[in-house]
């Protein structure tokens, strides 16, 4: 779609506003722009966030925090849910996406160790909690480093 194409809806009589075309138009000499100023003239809107030279808000306030863009953000999962994953004797970031436990797996899968696991399974995953590989393997069994 172009905007040549664009036409009005059918059965509308709503005419154009021609600004612009002399003073008996009603739209003429200013068109409907009033007189002068920053509004009147051509390119002369404001930026997003001014403030009519005030310090704007972005800058009143102060800056707050750090976010390290080389920093690597883990999907986590305890093992109370793997726990609850029957049927199931090796548990991977795959698994788990198509169970729809992890909805998006970031840089990686990592198992914290909140919960208990009561049978031997073996879980595969980036990185695991110091407290979740020895209740992994108390319980028979295995954490694996992919």
């Amino acid at each position: 779609m172009k905007i040549q194409d664009i036409t009005p809806a059918e059965g509308s009589r709503k005419r154009n506003k021609r600004v612009g075309r002399g003073v008996g138009s009603g739209h003429g000499k200013t068109s409907c722009k009033g007189h002068k100023g920053q509004k009147a003239r051509s390119g002369g809107t404001t930026g997003l966030g001014f403030e009519g030279g005030q310090m704007p808000l972005q800058r009143r306030l102060p800056k707050r925090g750090f976010k390290n863009h080389f920093g690597i953000e883990y999907a986590v999962i305890n093992l109370d849910k793997i726990n609850g994953l029957t049927g199931m004797d090796m548990i991977t970031p795959e698994i788990l996406m198509e169970q729809r436990i992890i909805k998006n797996m970031k840089d990686g899968l990592k198992v914290l160790g909140d919960g208990k696991i009561e049978r031997p399974v073996t879980v595969k995953a980036t990185a695991f909690s110091n407290s979740a590989a020895e209740k992994i393997a108390a319980a028979g069994g295995k954490a694996e480093v992919i």
